[in-house]
């Protein structure tokens, strides 16, 4: 069986492809390269992520091509990335580049190349599984909870995980450290990459001023609706942000300890331009049991049972919540899912990620 590998200059793919090969597989690497606005090397570490996997794909005796799809990646991942931030919602582009690039325009490409399977380095887990709807593709947690990514695969499909092999989903990250030393890959010791991938390591705010216009509008306390600050835009600011508001020397309320709580975004008026923040972790405002989610999409192709018990992530480092569905609107394409205990800060724009024990069925994006 023909296997492409999504080869991204890491230690993660290069063990992806590593162990593939030792099982039998005929493998080619492909690398993508999906943003060339700035590639400068200052931020972009597009040429020696290239430099690295042309040397781990010598090293292990497969071919490896090269593939632009900066224009899809701009359509498809960076415009919509834009508009949410320009909306006043805080997205999640690695969700978006899964489900449309790396799944779609890879899996695309890797089919025209006459391969039967694509893989990434990817910490996830696909089954293949009979139950009372017939026979279905799972997406499973990674046996390692720390590196575990189902959480940026839910929006995949039966189709899209059908073609799909995750080499590492039953490995521990220290595992594939161990695996590439001792193969001699150049890149056993390599950083992991961090952030959104055209951002790279450069101030947000200064990247995001480049395509979006600024708009500076009042900071006020939500308690009690006086103004506090002065903010340059509300696309800067997310859900529970505490750094960088420039209100932090101002005094308000005071803990039991005698000392001045700490400012967080609570809330934004977009019609209004206004920045409404609260004092204290524990404000009631940055604490709810109840989301709408939208832009749903289930793995399974079928939404799950509502006033059933599972568990969802409301962002990607939160642990798993008990949880229920509480509707879902076919028509509207919404579901309303409600938490056994208060979640802090939830921010619209991110994903909410359903699932039941290991299996991952899918979710949507937060709308308040």
């Amino acid at each position: 069986m023909k296997v492409v590998v999504g080869m991204s200059g890491g230690v993660d793919s290069a063990v992806a492809a590593l162990l593939l090969k030792r099982q039998g597989y005929v493998v080619s690497g492909l690398f993508m390269k999906n943003w060339e606005d700035d590639d400068d090397g200052e931020y972009c570490s597009t040429r020696q992520d290239l430099i690295d996997a042309a040397a781990v794909c010598d090293l292990i005796g497969i071919d490896l091509d090269v593939v632009n799809f900066s224009r899809e990646y701009k359509e498809r991942v960076f415009a919509g990335f834009l508009a949410e931030y320009e909306a006043g919602r805080t997205p999640n582009p690695d969700v978006l580049c899964n489900s449309e690039i790396k799944f779609r325009c890879f899996l695309d490409h890797a089919m025209n190349m006459g391969a039967q399977r694509i893989a990434t380095g990817h910490y996830a887990q696909v089954r293949e599984w009979t139950g009372d709807a017939g026979r279905e593709f799972q997406l499973l947690k990674a046996e390692d909870g720390a590196k575990d990514q189902s959480y940026f695969l839910y929006r995949l499909t039966q189709a899209q995980l059908a073609r799909s092999l995750f080499p590492l989903g039953a490995l521990y990250k220290r595992e594939v450290r161990r695996i590439a030393a001792e193969a001699g890959l150049p890149v056993a010791n390599k950083k992991d990459s961090t952030g959104i991938c055209f951002i790279g390591e450069r101030p947000f705010r200064e990247f995001l001023m480049r395509y979006l216009p600024v708009r500076p509008g009042e900071i006020r306390a939500l308690d009690d609706n006086r103004v506090v600050g002065e903010h340059r835009g509300l696309m800067y600011h997310t859900i529970g942000q505490r750094k960088g508001l420039g209100i932090g020397g101002l005094r308000g309320k005071q803990d039991e300890a005698g000392e001045h709580d700490a400012w967080y975004v609570a809330a934004k008026d977009m019609a209004a331009n206004v920045l409404y923040v609260v004092q204290g972790h524990a404000h009631p405002a940055l604490r709810k049991t109840r989301l709408g989610a939208i832009n749903l999409n289930w793995i399974a192709g079928h939404a799950p049972r509502i006033h059933w018990v599972y568990s969802a992530k409301p962002r990607y480092r939160a642990a798993d919540m008990p949880c229920e569905i509480d509707a879902l609107d076919g028509e509207t394409g919404r579901a309303e899912i409600v938490f056994g205990e208060p979640q802090w800060a939830l921010t619209p724009g991110q994903s909410v990620v359903v699932y039941e024990s290991r299996v991952c069925l899918g979710g949507g994006i937060i709308a308040g």
